[in-house]
């Protein structure tokens, strides 16, 4: 009896060592457990501006507090801003002489009334023919200059969309024109309802011990597409479990895990975003909170619930020549049997396609890493994507072995090259 004794209180005690252990939180188990309520039906497909996007925050914030790690600012995990919608209640258009339907102009100002013409001193971008529009505006939205956008006329189809998208606080004006030539005149009178909608990202700071001022990122957005008509089933809730609360939930199990291990020199940043899919105005505004040269490496993380291209163990990482940060994790990764890869759809450009984009344009080593098969990823953006269309196993795999890439980095051997912001568009 006393032999069956000893060996049950060391069977507890190994039992209890492994509970304890930083890397218990990689089981497929845990990952699942995180990612099932992230996905759930009750999160409403965390739209912008919806209940489920708020019960989505709450859940967040209150991991983020599970694992340890400090609020962003005083007791509270939330980083609030504010976006606007304009309503156009009049317009008064006219282009080379010609009125312009009022379907055919979108403002985004804080103001709520404009009058200007071409004799006002606004600049002139374009949107060209193939460019994605949400990504377009994204990239103009980034300057401080009055512009005309003029949007060519293949993107009709979602400039009417467009007409009902909200836009960050700003102090210049971009007025959208769905106008293929670049005009020589034009005269623009509008009336303007302002419609405000409060959102937040979800950060969580675990303090470095002996390079506070240098930061480590660890991203993923939060927010999906919400919920549409029903199908043929009648589901109608875009539950978004691979895009992106399978980046989601490698976030919130590397904070706990680097919590736990309590040997970073350089500040750690978990970051999970609003309103990527609108735009990438969660991680925008991020950017501006922070000062790009104590940036040392951003760690987006965005679908990594189904195999790569290349199978299990494996996954890309996007703009993998801007910087030597893909190398400096493969180093770290020798020995073992997961690889990272340069990202195989580069005519895609999803290097400038998720929230790394913002902080790569200042110059931080930002990249994404995924393994979405943009090619053929059969449930993407679709009521499918479902937690039982992902592989926990290898899910788990791939958030650890992003832990053990990023080591070199979060403890300060590492540091990586900047990105050569002159080169990006």
């Amino acid at each position: 009896m006393k032999r069956i004794a000893v060996f049950c209180f060391f069977l507890f005690f190994a039992f209890f060592l492994l509970a304890q252990s930083p890397d218990s939180v990689f089981s497929a188990g845990h990952v699942a457990g995180i990612e099932r309520i992230l996905a759930a039906d009750d999160m409403q497909g965390r739209a912008v501006g919806t209940p489920g996007i708020e019960k989505a925050a709450a859940f967040i914030s209150g991991q983020f507090k599970i694992a340890g790690i400090h609020p962003w600012s005083g007791d509270s995990y939330r980083q609030p801003f504010s976006m606007i919608r304009n309503r156009i209640i009049s317009a008064e258009v006219t282009v080379d002489g010609n009125p312009l339907d009022s379907q055919h102009i979108i403002v985004f100002s804080n103001q709520t009334d404009l009058e200007l013409s071409d004799q006002s001193g606004y600049g002139i971008e374009f949107i060209h023919p193939g460019e994605s529009l949400g990504r377009g505006i994204a990239r103009l939205s980034e300057g401080s200059k009055d512009l005309i956008v003029l949007v060519d006329p293949s993107l009709a189809s979602g400039f009417g969309r467009l007409s009902r998208r909200p836009h960050m606080r700003q102090d210049h004006n971009l007025i959208f024109l769905l106008y293929k030539d670049n005009p020589k005149t034009y005269s623009i009178r509008v009336h303007l309802e302002a419609i405000e909608t409060r959102l937040a990202n979800i950060v969580g700071i675990l303090p470095g011990k002996t390079r506070k001022d240098e930061f480590v990122i660890f991203s993923a957005h939060y927010d999906h597409l919400g919920i549409g008509p029903p199908n043929a089933a009648g589901d109608s809730i875009f539950n978004g479990a691979n895009d992106d609360a399978s980046g989601c939930t490698a976030v919130m199990t590397l904070a706990r895990y680097f919590s736990q291990r309590k040997d970073n020199e350089r500040t750690l940043v978990f970051a999970t975003f609003t309103a990527e899919e609108i735009g990438e105005y969660g991680s925008q505004y991020f950017s501006q909170q922070m000062d790009p040269q104590k940036v040392v490496a951003m760690f987006n993380i965005e679908m990594i619930g189904t195999e790569s291209k290349w199978g299990a163990n494996s996954a890309y990482i996007t703009g993998f020549d801007r910087s030597d940060m893909g190398n400096i994790l493969e180093k770290n990764l020798a020995g073992s049997d997961f690889r990272f890869y340069p990202d195989p759809y580069p005519e895609q450009q999803l290097f400038y396609r998720s929230d790394n984009a913002s902080l790569a344009r200042q110059g931080v080593p930002a990249h994404t890493i995924s393994t979405s098969k943009m090619d053929s990823e059969k449930f993407y953006h679709t009521l499918g994507d479902e937690i039982g269309t992902l592989d926990m196993e290898n899910m788990a795999r791939i958030i650890r072995s992003i832990a053990i890439s990023a080591v070199s980095i979060v403890e300060g051997r590492d540091t990586p090259s900047r990105v050569d912001s002159s080169q990006l568009r």
